[in-house]
């Protein structure tokens, strides 16, 4: 037997045996994060889903603010104004004979206010302020849905990537141990003269190989965990385990699938908000030929003095009320101009939705063929790992027997390790095609 061969075998198997440890003590210890988790964790770390939140909660104080837009305001109003007398008396004011001022625009030498002022305006434009806010917060409400989809779907690509990762280091560690031992077995057949040199080296290249199979796949799954707890953990270096998946559900039916869809889409949410903020915005140009009313109430006094009562007890504290109508009359087209840009901006609304709604139909059709063929791909994936295995198992038999060759086995191995692969991609591309489905029904 090769003295240097059995050295790197004992090596690889004491390296296993510590990394196994290791796995096993750090494993106690480690974060176990389950998908819904992991889903929470990404929502409260991610910048864009933090923007989207953000915006929704804007847009819905927004809205808070156009509605008080249409109710009174009301402001309290204190000032004192001195101004030069001019040396002149006039007949003004409320004694009839006072200093005259020298602005002519102040009322008296001194003048005090102290008021208490009510105002409203009324007007189509405000009542069309108020539902394109109303649909802007709707978009917002819809965008912010939409980005979290987004981001659940990319968690849960990232999430069972992981899974498919550490399963595909579990499946190149035992490619790696049944090719030292095959390796093994073609050192004892040399040795009792029943194989020739070149069985051993060949299946030195196929241990060789598995090595750095193993190799890749550990940075593999590394890059895969690191990419993940980007998203989960404040330090990407934090140790977690993920919860491997149990079972394979049932599908549910199509229908089901298209009414839960079309129920609860934010893209469709989203178009139809946007249609109805441009129907606002033209509404809110239309109102410029229309009057806008203007009332207001003041409680108060404005005199010489600052007192209820003047001099001869002439009244300082009362009110005055007035109504203002302005009528549109001239503005160069500009108006026209502006509902007809309303009308443009509508019209793309209106295109947008019918395309989201195309959109919709086309994606749910895609998921549901997506998830329908790799539920169904399961079964045969499992089938054909037990025939690999069973064929390898046989093969390695005909090979003790003399009646195979190491070709044969060699093949029988890749054969093996090929069916478990695809096995852990047929559950990863499942785990996926059925998220997408809760994602677009809106229950994930």
């Amino acid at each position: 037997m090769n003295r240097a061969l059995i050295t790197s075998l004992t090596l690889c198997f004491v390296a296993a045996s510590v990394h196994a440890q290791s796995i096993s003590a750090t494993a106690s210890s480690a974060v176990v994060v389950s998908i819904e988790d992991a889903i929470h964790r990404a929502q409260q770390n991610e910048p864009t889903f933090a923007g989207a939140s953000g915006g929704q909660r804007s847009a819905a104080i927004d809205r808070y603010l156009a509605k008080s837009a249409l109710l009174p305001s009301v402001v309290y109003h204190n000032q004192a104004l001195y101004t030069q007398p001019n040396g002149q008396k006039n007949q003004g004011g409320q004694t009839g004979n006072q200093p005259a001022p020298i602005f002519i625009a102040n009322n008296a030498v001194r003048e005090y206010a102290s008021q208490a002022s009510i105002n409203e305006t009324v007007g189509l434009r405000q009542l069309a302020d108020v539902r394109a806010a109303s649909a802007v917060a709707a978009r917002a409400a819809a965008e912010l849905e939409i980005t979290r989809r987004g981001l659940v779907e990319a968690v849960v690509n990232l999430y069972y990537t992981v899974s498919n990762a550490d399963t595909k280091l579990d499946v190149f560690t035992e490619a790696l141990t049944e090719a030292q031992s095959f390796t093994d077995l073609t050192q004892k057949r040399e040795t009792a003269r029943e194989a020739a040199h070149a069985d051993v080296v060949k299946a030195e290249l196929q241990s060789q190989q598995r090595q750095r199979d193993l190799t890749d796949a550990r940075v593999a799954a590394e890059k895969a965990r690191l990419e993940l707890a980007v998203l989960l953990f404040p330090d990407p270096r934090t140790l977690y385990t993920t919860v491997a998946a149990t079972g394979i559900e049932t599908l549910p039916t199509r229908e089901a699938v298209n009414s839960a869809a079309a129920a609860n889409n934010p893209e469709m949410r989203s178009a139809l908000a946007s249609l109805q903020q441009s129907d606002a915005e033209v509404s809110a140009a239309k109102a410029a030929y229309v009057p806008d009313l203007s009332l207001n109430f003041t409680y108060g006094i404005d005199a010489p003095q600052f007192a209820k009562y003047g001099p001869d007890g002439v009244h300082n504290l009362g009110y005055s009320m007035s109504a203002t109508l302005d009528i549109p009359v001239w503005d160069w087209f500009s108006t026209q101009k502006r509902v007809k840009q309303s009308e443009i901006r509508r019209d793309i609304a209106r295109v947008s939705l019918t395309a989201a709604q195309h959109r919709l139909i086309a994606d749910l059709d895609e998921a549901y063929s997506e998830a329908n063929a790799a539920h169904e791909e399961l079964h045969l994936l499992d089938q054909s790992v037990r025939t690999a295995a069973e064929s390898l198992r046989l093969t390695r038999l005909r090979y003790s027997a003399g009646e195979a060759t190491v070709l044969e086995v060699v093949d029988a191995q890749n054969t093996y390790t090929a069916a478990e692969l695809a096995q852990a991609d047929g559950a990863l591309r499942y785990q996926n095609a059925k998220a997408g489905l809760q994602i677009l029904t809106g229950s994930l």
